[in-house]
């Protein structure tokens, strides 16, 4: 269906090579799972896939990619500001048959197609079921996806999961949802940037994403192991080598000139060191080498940060939660008290974001603690025509703006990315924005709407140990499964009569 022979592609405002000869065909039954750290170029990638006029302000590329486009369906991550302000008539274009058939399985109203309403006002996850529904009753060849379980509600992530383990045609997907791609993905493409990101990696491997992860951690184990043990043997003969050159030279610094036969004797002893010598340079180069690869490097939190047990954060209190003039939900009780980390569950278009806002319109302002609030939406306080420094830096000196860089560097962020608008970095690059800034500004309460979404599989493990260990309290949105299992210590689920424990 889709077949990509010897592609390399470079990123012509940075200079930086992204893939480098990747070659693989999708084909029927494939379920591919496209995975890489963030800003590794995995969204470049299906885009130049789907049709090369998406990326031609950006990247050059070469070799070749076979296939019907005209058939494909691809999901983009984030719809365009032009496209939000669409109303839902607008950017539907379907026939009735198949648009009432899709938008069942979705569980999305048959009339929402006809509804006055933009893109814009509807929740991220009925966006993303519109725009599924959309694809599927165009009936595609092949499916390329861009973060598809991005902010689905449960239920709808398990329909996702039926729907890729039973599609009918190849797909080829992003995804952060570590549980989606454990039950689902049964290839895995792997983008990585290594060498400050100078030095592209694809790896393409037929195997399921689980079985991937454990091959290649057990790979790279015994890759290090071997290596450190030629690499200790190798230094042992090393130094009896240098001990023996050291005497030769020493003899060779004290003999008399009244020995001319043992001057020979020992300019052919060296001979044979500076021989030697070639010999172990010719084997170091042979030794097994430390494994190459990009690890998902993080910031903690300050570890003083602590909110004492019991210390009263918020006590909400909500008659009527509304949006849009709609009535979402009724005699809305929330408490939260320090260090707890709360979940919020429910489905898509219940309130959750809603009800989130109005949390960071009460705690924002305090004075007795600080919070920071991560939206769903970036841009809803997120100034994308600044670049990171310019964001992270409040004061403007010198000395803080070389702080941050520091910071950035160690979030994989090149000298570049540090000066590109916000606008132009990864959906998992603004993330880590907010997390840098979350912790820049000691925040002991943490307002999180989808903090996991945008962050790859092998960074998730990493975010989720960095919230777990956090002192403060973390008031959160998520579907995201294993985020609220490892790290939320209570779980509600927001329905129209309030907020239920679980």
């Amino acid at each position: 269906m889709l077949q990509v022979a010897h592609l390399s592609v470079t990123h012509t405002r940075d200079l930086r090579p992204i893939v480098e000869d990747l070659s693989f065909v999708l084909q029927e039954g494939d379920r591919i799972a496209l995975i890489g750290e963030e800003g590794n170029g995995k969204s470049t990638l299906l885009k130049l896939l789907y049709d090369e006029a998406l990326v031609a302000g950006y990247v050059e590329w070469s070799g070749s990619i076979t296939g019907n486009r005209q058939r494909i369906g691809y999901l983009a991550q984030e719809l365009s500001p032009e496209e939000l302000s669409k109303s839902v008539p607008e950017f539907w274009d379907a026939g009735p048959a198949e648009t009432a058939r899709v938008l069942t399985a979705l569980g999305l109203e048959p009339a929402l197609p006809r509804s006055p309403r933009s893109m814009g006002s509807l929740s991220g996850g009925e966006r993303v079921k519109l725009r599924l529904a959309l694809l599927l009753a165009r009936e595609p060849e092949l499916l390329l996806l861009d973060e598809p379980s991005n902010d689905l509600d449960l239920e709808t992530l398990a329909w996702l999961e039926e729907f890729l383990l039973e599609s009918p045609v190849p797909v080829l997907y992003v995804s952060h949802d570590e549980a989606l791609l454990r039950k689902t993905a049964n290839a895995v493409i792997h983008l990585e940037a290594l060498r400050r990101k100078t030095a592209p990696r694809a790896t393409v491997a037929r195997l399921p994403y689980d079985t991937y992860v454990e091959l290649r951690r057990s790979g790279m184990e015994h890759q290090a192991q071997v290596s450190r043990q030629e690499h200790a043997a190798f230094q042992q003969k090393l130094e009896r080598f240098r001990q023996i050159r050291n005497k030769v030279e020493h003899q060779q610094a004290t003999i008399s000139r009244q020995d001319p036969h043992g001057g020979r004797l020992l300019k052919k002893k060296m001979h044979a060191v500076q021989a030697m010598g070639r010999r172990f340079q010719q084997e170091k180069e042979r030794l097994t080498q430390m494994p190459e690869m990009e690890e998902a490097i993080f910031l903690r939190f300050p570890e003083d940060i602590r909110l004492p047990r019991g210390k009263r954060v918020l006590e909400l209190s909500l008659p009527r939660l509304e949006a849009g003039g709609r009535l979402l939900a009724e005699q809305l009780q929330l408490t939260v008290t320090g260090p707890e980390r709360i979940g919020i569950i429910g489905p898509n278009g219940c309130g959750k974001t809603t009800l989130l806002r109005l949390v960071a319109k009460e705690l924002l302002p305090r004075r007795d603690l600080r919070a920071a609030y991560m939206p769903q939406n970036y841009a809803d306080t997120l100034d994308l025509e600044k670049s990171p420094l310019e964001l992270l830096n409040r004061s403007g000196s010198r000395e803080e703006a070389t702080k941050i860089r520091s910071y950035l560097g160690s979030l994989r962020f090149t000298t570049r990315e540090m000066e590109h608008r916000a606008g132009d970095l990864s959906g998992g690059q603004k993330a880590k924005l907010f997390f840098l800034e979350m912790i820049l500004s000691r925040a002991e309460v943490l307002i999180l709407d989808e903090p996991t979404r945008n962050f790859s599989p092998l960074s998730g493990p990493v975010i989720r140990d960095i919230l777990k260990s956090y002192g403060g309290a973390i008031v959160s949105v998520s579907h995201d499964r294993l985020y609220l299992e490892e790290v939320c210590t209570r779980l509600y689920a927001l329905t129209p009569t309030g907020l239920t424990a679980l």
